[in-house]
């Protein structure tokens, strides 16, 4: 399925579906290494001896952006429950830091106690083998940890001076093995097991207990989630956070993407304002599919691996030239060299670029033979992939006339590519040679491919 709010910086990437569930986090590269297999990480609610997990039928959700920056806006609304929650959720800009910051406001008519559950399906590198989530008494928070990868889960009840730093109650344990659902489940009366450690194919939970909040009064609570390739890292983030406040991470965050849409002053004449809207939304969303490494990724969306065991997080040359384009005719040039950087990184001897390749620059999987019907050797590319590449390079040397960034690659991507495309042709037509088309299944002569 689609995700509907997706938040990250270029290294961790997380993604929300329709029904505010977390479902995916990739990290330390957007669409590869995803450490959640795509399951439910819920998020949940109870308050008068009454549960609630937020992709319940009885919420309504509004889930928005906030105005041109990469913070989400999330309202939810529970009659039965007599409960108002709005999140802003966001992934810090520098550092691989998930921050979530709730308002909950009691709509009853009676003082109550509210508690809040965050809970993560861990697949820490892709696989729910040999994970591990402790209680960490000294820092009060979760570490969930494989190999290179640590995930360190926090929060804070209050702002200011009154803030309370650390997590109220937690839970560890297995899932998806004997019949096991997870700790989710045991969130579900509002008490948590305290189990100190797990390891294997585990999850955990953890809560915030808010203090009494008055009729129509609001409490602010704070949960985050660090990232890092080892303890220490994840601790020095721990540190920083608890130093300037998890609020400070998410107004420098919300400044810099408002900075960074605003960037180019354009003149929009009498465009709609809605549709103003949306080409700066779209730029920022966008933003979050593209690795810091230069790959401009074509989805990043779990789901689709249940139904073919693979997935759309991969570079195809084509896509990302398309993109490139648009982004360089949108000013953003740092970006799209990026993007070229990556391409001449990857060019074949030969001057070719392949089917797709993953975010860290490795091939990608392919279906495409190396060998035609009759068992001759053949070239398993799309040749457009290779030429669109170029014609993009071109125009971003046009819109920037960056003939610093460009000179370097003339003779590492501009010429051998070149070459190949003039020498890659039919020898009585002098069309292109055989290619895969658009559809990727037939080698063919396609008229856009001798366009490009």
């Amino acid at each position: 399925m689609p995700r509907d709010l997706p938040v990250g910086n270029g290294r961790l990437l997380l993604n929300f579906d329709k029904s505010y569930n977390l479902r995916d986090i990739y990290w330390p590269h957007v669409g590869q290494e995803i450490h959640t297999a795509g399951d439910i990480s819920h998020t949940g609610v109870w308050v008068d001896d009454q549960f609630a997990w937020l992709d319940a039928p009885e919420w309504q959700r509004e889930m928005v952006y906030e105005k041109e920056t990469l913070v989400t806006h999330v309202t939810l609304h529970h009659a039965g429950l007599q409960l108002q929650l709005v999140f802003r959720d966001c992934v810090d800009f520098y550092r691989a830091i998930f921050l979530r910051q709730i308002f909950v406001t009691n709509q009853a008519d009676h003082p109550r106690e509210v508690r809040l559950f965050f809970h993560y399906d861990w697949h820490i590198l892709d696989t729910a083998q040999g994970n591990t989530v402790l209680y960490d008494p000294s820092e009060q928070a979760l570490l969930a940890y494989r190999q290179q990868a640590y995930f360190l889960m926090n929060g804070q009840v209050g702002s200011g001076t009154n803030a309370q730093v650390g997590i109220s109650s937690w839970a560890t344990g297995v899932k998806e093995f004997n019949g096991s659902e997870g700790t989710w489940r045991d969130a579900e009366d509002g008490v948590l097991g305290r189990n100190p450690i797990a390891q294997g194919s585990v999850d955990g939970t953890l809560a915030l207990h808010l203090p009494d909040i008055s009729p129509g009064s609001e409490i602010i609570a704070f949960h985050w989630l660090a990232v890092g390739p080892d303890l220490n890292v994840v601790i020095e983030s721990e540190n920083r956070i608890r130093e300037h406040g998890p609020e400070s991470f998410i107004t420098r965050t919300r400044n810099y993407w408002y900075r960074w849409v605003n960037k180019q002053q354009q003149d929009f004449g009498d465009l709609p304002a809605e549709l103003v809207d949306l080409y700066k939304r779209s730029l920022l969303v966008l933003r979050t599919q593209i690795d810091y490494n230069g790959a401009i990724i074509a989805a990043n969306d779990a789901d689709v691996e249940h139904f073919s065991r693979d997935s759309y997080s991969y570079m195809w040359p084509r896509d990302g030239a398309l993109v490139a384009n648009a982004l360089s005719h949108a000013g953003y040039s740092e970006i799209t060299r990026m993007f070229y950087d990556f391409c001449n990184a990857v060019l074949t001897p030969d001057g070719y670029l392949l089917h797709k390749y993953n975010p860290d620059r490795s091939w990608g999987s392919s279906w495409h033979p190396w060998m035609d019907r009759d068992g001759n050797p053949q070239l398993a590319i799309q040749e457009d992939e290779t030429a669109l590449v170029l014609y993009s390079l071109w125009q971003h040397y046009r819109v920037f006339d960056d003939v610093e960034f460009v000179a370097p690659h003339y003779r590492t991507l501009v010429t051998p590519a070149a070459d190949f495309l003039a020498s890659y042709r039919e020898p009585h037509t002098r069309l292109p040679g055989p290619s895969y088309d658009l559809s990727e299944v037939t080698e063919v002569r396609f008229s856009s491919l001798a366009c490009s």
